[in-house]
């Protein structure tokens, strides 16, 4: 069987930090995050959103990926991240993964310079040491993929997460990985339209896994694949989510777009 991306993306990154483990300890992680006070409750603001009835997006910042090429060719994080601040986005989702996505975490140090939102580090976490390693570079929240770990990883990534005052997007694609994500009850469930194997779209995903995940306490998320403010209207009235994860469909129309009008 050929290797799906997920699984490219998974070995890249287990190099990646074998070589960061060797040149960064934790004690100089804790150091900076005792000294970072530019956190903000990630999961909060959406469910405060919630309770006044008001959508919420997460708007997503990224050069590339590996569905659709680079999508930026000049591309400003900082810039991006204070026009989606002018929109009223709610978060911002940072991609910091460096091969696929030509991220970089860097960037999101440079976000919450000049921008007071709370910010999801998308990337793919196979390691605990990522954790503290996202929350050094001012990251509020984290995205656990239950496609690329293992039952005991998530949890243990999910606990690590809480010990540190962080938010957890616990990401899943099939009806039996939302199964699985209803344990982790103080996370947010993201049901991602996208297959993270086949890089194929489809909104119909939410509709067929929503189902599953009406009675968790946390917000759901729809992510991916949201191109108009028509289909983030009939998801929300179809599944009364309020919280949409949007990238590239707000990337390539940054000042002008229709689907900031819903907050």
């Amino acid at each position: 069987m050929s290797e799906n991306i997920l699984e490219k993306i998974i070995k890249k990154k287990e190099e990646k930090i074998l070589n960061l483990k060797r040149t960064t300890n934790l004690s100089s992680l804790k150091e900076l995050i005792d000294k970072n006070n530019t956190y903000i409750n990630f999961k909060e603001k959406i469910i405060n959103n919630i309770k006044n009835k008001k959508f919420s997006i997460i708007a997503e910042i990224k050069k590339a990926s590996p569905s659709a090429g680079v999508i930026i060719n000049n591309y400003d994080p900082v810039k991006i991240a204070s026009i989606y601040d002018s929109k009223n986005a709610t978060c911002l989702s940072v991609l910091t993964e460096e091969d696929f996505f030509l991220g970089n975490l860097i960037h999101i140090n440079k976000i919450k310079q000049k921008v007071n939102l709370p910010i999801l580090c998308k990337d793919f976490f196979i390691d605990k040491f990522q954790v503290p390693l996202a929350k050094s570079y001012g990251a509020d929240a984290i995205l656990i993929i239950l496609a690329g770990v293992s039952e005991s990883l998530a949890n243990e990534l999910y606990e690590e997460a809480l010990k540190l005052n962080m938010s957890v997007i616990i990401e899943v694609h099939t009806i039996e990985e939302a199964k699985s994500s209803l344990k982790f009850k103080d996370a947010l469930i993201g049901i991602n339209n996208r297959n993270l194997k086949t890089l194929r779209t489809d909104i119909n995903t939410t509709y067929a896994i929503h189902d599953v995940l009406i009675n968790h306490q946390g917000p759901l998320i729809s992510e991916s694949g949201i191109k108009t403010k028509d289909e983030l209207l009939e998801l929300s009235s179809k599944t009364s989510i309020k919280t949409f994860l949007i990238g590239e469909s707000l990337l390539k129309n940054l000042d002008n777009n229709s689907i900031f009008s819903v907050l």
